[in-house]
């Protein structure tokens, strides 16, 4: 025997599944045991009444009535509520599965038969015909094993299918030819009004709103102007109450169709609703001029629909960045799958409820622009890292408008392209970009100081010679701050052009106080290596490293020209500051060395010019590793400097040759400088015109003292800024300290400079950086030596 089972659906509404069949199976026929007509051949009495006849509601005590009569009029097949599904004949009391099944035209006194094959077929067919009409109201049964003969299998999916397309047609023909009723003479009282309303009785509730409206506008009416009695104030208030509880409830029930998470499939009686919440709408709007008439219907629609689509989003899930570090971008594709979800249900199954001047997926989908930028900006309140504000932005800009979601093809036609970009103020889009930016720069200042430590980990700590890249010593240093900046921009790009110039000044900003920053650090820890060659390589590395970011960030000169240009000076102070620092170091290892050629001991002993040479050549294997746009320039101060120290040693009179010992200094002189030559041409210096210098000077050194005239003038054109004082010196060092020869070699110079004027090399000045000591004595003991006063230096 099968089970009998009960379910409530809606409000309250019972349906019975047949039970076995007994006895009493055979009730329900009549006129000497003939098998009453299928209920087929009755749909035109039954179930294909007019839609709107069979949905219209009475109150529950008509019900009530009506149903304890068991009469077999029209009206009692007519009576249930037009808000609750009408039960099916085959399952209402007058069915096989309670007592018997009253055709419209049947006698009150069954006839009773035994069982015959013929009513175990009408009864399967009565059973499967009311569970479909069920299915097609959207009320559910419990299971039981089906009682019928041995049928072939029903295809559900197929069933459902043909079900929806059957409930969206009734819909349709509801909503396209729904004519009010007739108004009530006489309302229900306000108890009852209000019962039916809560009962979502929609349409007899509010005819009789419509006729206690008028009831109280005759009442006004009948009244004298003046007069305003208690019980017209108390049925103003009744009536005002019953149309604010109304309103409410249809936005309960327009709010609640809006949730896609309220139910998986929207019933067949709440799509009917939803006729009647339309049509309520519109009655009131032709009503606006009438006495009494509340204001905002349509606004009221619109905010409930608003809500159900808020109510959607609060329930999507969100976890805490405790939970999940992918918090948001995982919350933003549940958001993005709702939003699709409620969108597509909302033109399957809402639309049909509608008339077409209610733009419903319009209003529906500027609502979700409306709810989901609430929703963001409560997230946004939540959002604390660089990743999640990107993944917000991303969201606004490309995810939400693109194919994934308001571009889905299950959206179109009928959400156009223009309707398709979330609606936002641009100030919040303009916050988020803010708050990038600023996070952006915390973070890359973290980024840096990062750097700064592991090389401090990796390299200072260990002692570990830098790194050899393509012949040049390197650190990562400028590989890891470009690397991380161009994909902050290119990642800030793909959002869109203003949102990567801001990131490209942000990240320009920070990066702009790194240089000192690494400056005093370094500083710090490398000074006790200065006697190391670590020092001059790590310097030398890292000379190479932050020229070549200056190199790297030359991309954004035309995107941020200003904050670039800031940049580059700081870069430009600390190569030049490293470099200062290699340059000065040398100088401090050789000056000493320097300053002890041109004496007596230089005469006998090389050592000091071999250290000399010994440290030149450590500095030109150092500069080996440097980068060549750093490297030129770093070895012609180095030549520059050793030319002006060993030409200097001339100028300050601490040796003079006699018993012609100047013809030895010279060729010591010129076999010297032939080794400085060749040091700094391996270092590949390009002041070549400093190589002159040391053979002029040794030749005038070296030759007889009538000779000397003879090489004035070459040295003249060659370093137009050598003064009388530096010649003087030299003649001292010579031997010619004094008498006729001095001063003529002298008046020789005074001419030659004259004449020459302008035409010398101006750019080559050596001799202006050498300080000469002062040679220009008066000689009493001959003609010409009290008159050297005469000639300026110069």
């Amino acid at each position: 025997m099968a089970e009998t089972g009960k379910e409530e659906v809606g409000g309250g509404n019972e349906v019975n599944d047949p039970p076995e069949w007994g006895e009493d199976a055979t009730k329900g026929f009549k006129n000497g045991g003939k098998q009453m007509e299928s209920p087929v051949k009755e749909k035109n009495l039954g179930l294909m009444k007019t839609f709107r006849a069979s949905l219209k509601a009475v109150s529950p005590m008509t019900l009530k009535n009506k149903r304890s009569e068991n009469t077999d009029s029209d009206q009692s097949q007519a009576s249930n509520s037009p808000l609750r599904p009408q039960s099916s004949p085959s399952l209402s009391r007058g069915s096989p599965s309670q007592s018997s099944f009253q055709s419209p035209k049947a006698e009150k006194a069954p006839i009773t038969r035994t069982m015959s094959d013929s009513a175990v077929g009408i009864t399967g067919s009565l059973a499967k015909r009311g569970a479909s009409f069920r299915q097609s109201l959207g009320l559910s049964t419990k299971k039981h094993k089906p009682l019928q003969p041995v049928t072939e299998a029903i295809n559900s999916s197929e069933e459902l299918r043909s079900d929806s397309v059957a409930s969206i047609n009734r819909v349709l023909e509801l909503r396209d030819t729904y004519t009010l009723p007739e108004i009530p003479h006489l309302p229900l009282s306000v108890m009852e009004i209000n019962k039916l309303i809560e009962k979502e009785v929609l349409e007899e509730a509010y005819l009789n709103l419509l006729s206690l409206r008028l009831e109280l506008q005759q009442d006004r009416q009948s009244l004298k102007q003046e007069d305003c009695p208690i019980e017209l104030v108390n049925k103003e208030k009744d009536l005002s109450l019953l149309y604010g509880t109304l309103r409410k409830k249809m936005s309960d029930i327009v709010r609640n169709s809006s949730d896609v998470n309220n139910s998986s499939a929207l019933p067949s009686c709440n799509k009917e609703l939803l006729v009647y919440v339309a049509h309520i709408i519109l009655e009131e709007e032709k009503r606006q001029g009438e006495p009494g008439a509340m204001q905002g219907w349509r606004e009221a629609w619109r905010d409930a629909v608003r809500d159900g689509v808020r109510d959607t989003l609060k329930k999507i899930p969100l976890n805490s960045r405790e939970q999940n570090a992918s918090w948001l971008a995982v919350h933003l594709g549940l958001l993005g799958k709702a939003v699709v979800e409620n969108l597509e249900r909302v033109k399957i199954e809402l639309l049909s409820s509608y008339p077409a001047d209610f733009k419903v997926f319009e209003t529906y989908v500027s609502c979700h622009h409306e709810a989901v930028g609430e929703h963001l900006k409560s997230l946004l309140e939540k959002v604390t890292e660089l990743k999640d504000y990107y993944a917000l932005l991303d969201f606004i800009i490309h995810r939400y408008p693109g194919e994934k979601i308001m571009g889905s093809s299950s959206l179109q036609p009928e959400l156009k392209e223009a309707q398709r970009v979330l609606s936002l103020d641009k100030n919040f889009l303009d916050q988020i970009k803010i708050k990038y930016c600023s996070r952006l720069q915390a973070d890359m200042r973290a980024s840096l100081d990062r750097i700064i430590e592991l090389e401090n980990e990796e390299m200072w700590k260990e002692k570990r010679k830098p790194n050899i890249d393509e012949g040049l010593y390197s650190s990562h240093i400028d590989m890891d701050i470009s690397t991380n900046i161009k994909g902050h921009v290119q990642a800030s790009g793909r959002i869109d052009v203003t949102l990567e110039q801001k990131v490209v000044r942000s990240c320009l900003e920070e990066l702009k106080t790194f240089p000192k920053r690494f400056e005093s650090v370094f500083v710090e820890w490398i000074s006790p290596l200065s006697n190391s060659p670590l020092w001059t390589q790590y310097h030398i590395s890292y000379i190479n490293s932050f020229t070549a970011l200056k190199e790297h960030m030359e991309g954004f000169k035309k995107s941020c020209p200003i904050p670039l240009e800031l940049v580059q000076r700081e870069i430009d102070g600390l190569t030049t500051k490293l470099s200062q620092s290699v340059m000065e170091h040398f100088k401090t290892d050789v000056t000493p060395f320097l300053r002890r050629q041109m004496t007596a001991k230089w005469f006998s002993v090389d050592e000091d010019f071999s250290q000399l040479i010994s440290k030149t050549k450590i500095l030109s294997e150092h500069t080996k590793y440097m980068s060549p746009k750093n490297k030129q320039a770093f070895v012609n101060e180095a030549h520059f400097f050793v030319v002006k120290e060993y030409v200097s040693q001339l100028m300050k009179n601490k040796y003079l040759c006699k018993n012609r010992k100047n013809e030895t200094a010279a060729t010591k002189i010129k076999n010297q400088w032939e080794e400085v030559k060749e040091i700094f041409q391996e270092m590949n210096s390009t002041s070549e015109w400093l190589h002159p210098v040391g053979d002029q000077l040794s030749e005038i050194i070296g030759c007889r003292k009538s000779d000397v005239k003879r090489h004035i003038e070459t040295l003249v054109k060659n370093y137009p800024d050598i003064r009388k004082s530096h010649l003087s010196a030299v003649l001292y060092f010579r031997g010619i300290t004094r008498g006729r020869e001095r001063h003529i070699i002298l008046q020789k110079l005074a001419e030659v400079k004259a004449r020459i004027g302008n035409a010398g090399n101006k750019e080559h000045a050596l001799f202006n950086e050498i300080q000469a000591a002062d040679n220009t004595g008066c000689l009493p003991s001959t003609a010409f030596s009290c008159m050297s006063f005469i000639m300026p230096d110069g």
